[in-house]
């Protein structure tokens, strides 16, 4: 048989070899590009910023016109229709000019009659949270307060939604402390609202006879949701977190990070009441947390406590001569547990009314 003929390596061609010029980058390009990329970014959000200041301003100055030719002239709805189109058909690549966005507009000069919220939190945040606040907020305080909290911890409008519909203005602070005692003044004010009293937790299924250790991981498998009712500032270190002290082995359910407060928050949790021996408990993490894991840049531990439930005068005796910061709060899944104590219980369940209706 004749032989198959092959090419010879040689004769293999290959594509030409490039030729690859080494830059050698100078001293300090590394630093530089860094801070023109921060440079670039502070830039584009201030743009944005500006963007949407320009048009919520705009957008207030509509409806003031609304308003006062509503209330001098007696303009009806059809008027506001025949408005909402003709701007429509001068301005067809323009968003936002409907009739029912024209009633928003004058719901928000409506609220903001004398136009200083320009220079306030509400021209900082987009047109669809100023829309959610008018809705569903009521007093111009509360509507600050959300606007400004939306800045701070960069809420999207769903979270805002969820955060207006657990009342965190009134949860915000209101943790049992003993921080006034243990932390520099201007430190305890700080740390005494990054803490809230109850913290909802509306996303956890919590089955009964659940354990604290079930609560724990059904905590960090949705670790996401859980940093967004913390607030901002707080990052997850670990669960179960192994301290050694002495020859034993101890464990902390939950450790963050807080990076306004430059401190470890350590979380304890418990399926029951407060009960003065936790406070005791928690004062031992926080010493060995600061023994084992404290950098001499670190400020000192805060401990918070999250119980089922707590008397408020039983926190204040256990904590009164704790020598660390400890904060003691409610976790719920509900949102009917932010009634007040003395209410809890006495409304009537879901099944309860449903056996009323069927007699």
């Amino acid at each position: 048989m004749p032989r198959k003929r092959t090419k010879s390596k040689a004769a293999v061609k290959r594509p030409p070899a490039t030729r690859r010029s080494a830059l050698v980058l100078p001293k300090g390009y590394a630093e530089l590009l860094a801070a023109l990329k921060e440079r670039i970014r502070a830039a584009q959000l201030r743009a944005v910023i500006a963007v949407n200041h320009e048009l919520v301003t705009l957008y207030w100055h509509i409806g003031k016109e609304i308003m006062k030719r509503q209330g001098k002239e007696g303009w009806g709805s059809k008027v506001v229709e025949r408005l909402a189109k003709d701007l429509h058909k001068e301005f067809p690549g323009m968003g936002g000019l409907s009739e029912r966005n024209l009633k928003y507009m004058r719901a928000l000069a409506e609220a903001y009659p004398d136009g200083s919220f320009v220079q306030q939190a509400v021209a900082q945040i987009p047109w669809g949270h100023n829309v959610l606040l008018l809705t569903k907020v009521k007093k111009p305080d509360h509507r600050l307060w959300y606007a400004q909290a939306t800045i701070t911890n960069g809420w999207s409008r769903a979270v805002l939604d969820v955060q207006i519909a657990t009342h965190a203005h009134r949860r915000q602070g209101k943790a049992i402390t003993n921080f006034k005692r243990t932390l520099p003044a201007g430190r305890s004010d700080l740390a005494q609202q990054a803490l809230k009293d109850p913290y909802t937790f509306e996303f956890l299924g919590i089955a009964e006879g659940m354990r604290e250790r079930d609560l724990e991981q059904a905590l960090v498998a949705h670790i996401r949701k859980v940093l967004l009712e913390l607030g901002a500032g707080f990052a997850f270190v670990g669960r179960q977190v192994p301290l050694k002290v002495g020859r034993k082995d101890y464990f902390v359910d939950l450790l963050f990070y807080h990076l306004k407060l430059r401190c470890y928050v350590v979380v304890d949790l418990k399926m029951e009441a407060f009960e003065p021996e936790h406070a005791g408990k928690m004062n031992f993490y926080l010493t060995a947390v600061d023994e084992r894991m404290r950098h001499p840049d670190d400020k000192p531990s805060i401990g918070l406590l999250l119980c089922k439930d707590n008397d408020k005068l039983v926190v204040e005796y256990a904590l009164r001569d704790v020598a660390k910061p400890i904060g003691v709060a409610e976790w719920r899944t509900r949102l009917v547990s932010t009634l007040p104590k003395k209410l809890r219980g006495t409304l009537p369940s879901v099944k309860e009314i449903e056996r009323e209706l069927a007699e």
